[in-house]
C-alpha cells in the first residue's frame, strides 16, 4: 500500500495548525502590548544638593535621612597675598541639620556668624518632573525663619532699636520651579519674598524710596555636568526694590555665585565665588552690599554629608 498520500495530508494538517498557533499567539503578544503603557518614572537628581550656592534646590531627601552641611565664607579675595586671597579672614560660617520626614517632606534647623541667626526651614516636593513630560517640572515649596539673639544696635539716644523680641525675626518663602533638560543640565527659577520684622526707614537719596518690610526678588539658577562627578553652578537673585536702585548712600547689589560641585560618595563639595557674605535668604537678599565689579568677590565652600537613619 502506497502510505505516501498519507504522509503528505499528515504533514499538511500538521503545518496548518501549527501555523494556526502562530498566528494567535501573535495575535495574542499584539492585543499585549497594545494594552502595556510604556514604563513612566520620576526624573530624579535634578540636582545633586540642597542648595546650589545661595539658591536653595528643588531637592528633597529619602525619609529617614540626615544631612549635615557645613557652608563657609572666607573674606574678599582682593585682600591678596597677606590675607591669603582672604581665607584668614572669616566672613560668614553655617552650619545646619536637614532631616527628610518623607520623601517629600524635609525640615532643618541652621546658625550663621552673620547676625548669630538662627534659622528654621521647611521644604515640601509638590510635584515631581516625569520622564514622559506629561508632568514637564519639578516643583518645591521652602519656607525658612530666622530669629537673631545677637545683642540689640543701639539708637542715637541709646536705646535699643530691637525693644520687642518680635523686631529679631525674619521670613523667606520660595516657590522652586525646575526642570532637568537632560542628563547633564538643570535649570531652575526661584520666585521670591522675604519680610523683615524691623527695618530702619531708610531713604535712597537718589529717588527718595524708601526701604520696605516686604521685598520681591526673583533668583535663577543651573547646573551643567561636564563629567561624572564634576559639574559647574550658579545662581542670582534680583530684588525688586526702587531703595537699592542705585542708592549711592547705600549701595546695594544682587547677589551672585559661581562654582564648581564636586560628588564624591557619599559627599558633595562645592567650591564657590560669590560676592554676598550672606547664607540664608534673609541675609544675602536684603543686605548684600558688595559688588563683583569692585572686586568683593569670597571664596567659599559647601560640604553636604548624608547620613540613612
Amino acid at each position: 500500500m502506497n502510505k505516501l498520500p498519507y504522509i503528505i495530508a499528515t504533514i499538511f494538517i500538521l503545518s496548518f495548525a501549527t501555523q494556526s498557533v502562530l498566528a494567535q499567539e501573535e495575535d495574542l503578544m499584539s492585543m499585549l502590548e497594545e494594552d502595556t503603557e510604556p514604563v513612566v518614572e520620576k526624573v530624579t537628581a535634578t540636582f545633586k544638593a540642597l542648595t546650589i550656592i545661595n539658591a536653595n534646590t528643588t531637592e528633597t531627601v529619602k525619609a529617614k535621612t540626615l544631612v549635615f552641611n557645613i557652608i563657609h565664607r572666607f573674606g574678599n579675595v582682593s585682600g591678596g597675598a597677606h590675607t591669603l586671597a582672604g581665607m584668614d579672614n572669616a566672613s560668614n560660617i553655617r552650619f545646619a541639620f536637614d532631616y527628610g520626614i518623607t520623601d517629600k517632606l524635609l525640615i532643618g534647623i541652621g546658625r550663621s556668624k552673620v547676625k548669630e541667626h538662627i534659622d528654621g526651614s521647611i521644604k515640601y516636593k509638590i510635584l515631581g518632573q516625569t520622564t514622559d513630560n506629561k508632568i514637564p517640572i519639578t516643583m518645591t515649596w521652602f519656607s525658612g525663619m530666622a530669629v537673631t539673639p545677637m545683642q540689640s544696635p543701639r539708637n542715637a539716644d541709646g536705646s535699643e532699636k530691637w525693644s520687642k523680641a518680635v523686631h529679631r525675626f525674619s521670613y523667606v518663602h520660595q516657590l522652586i520651579i525646575a526642570r532637568k533638560f537632560s542628563s547633564a543640565i538643570s535649570f531652575e527659577i526661584l520666585p521670591t519674598y522675604t519680610h523683615r520684622n524691623y527695618i530702619v526707614r531708610n531713604v535712597n537719596p537718589d529717588n527718595g524710596a524708601e526701604d520696605q518690610n516686604d521685598l520681591f526678588s526673583i533668583g535663577i539658577a543651573g547646573r551643567v555636568k561636564v563629567s561624572n562627578r564634576l559639574s559647574i553652578v550658579g545662581d542670582y537673585f534680583y530684588t525688586f526694590s526702587k531703595y537699592r536702585d542705585k542708592n549711592s548712600a547705600a549701595p546695594h547689589y544682587m547677589p551672585l555665585g559661581l562654582g564648581i560641585e564636586i560628588e564624591t560618595g557619599g559627599h558633595v563639595f562645592h567650591i564657590n565665588l560669590t560676592n554676598s557674605p550672606g547664607i540664608i535668604g534673609n541675609d544675602f537678599i536684603p543686605n548684600t552690599t558688595e559688588s563683583w565689579i569692585d572686586g568683593d568677590i569670597k571664596l567659599g565652600f559647601n560640604i553636604a554629608r548624608v547620613f540613612y537613619l
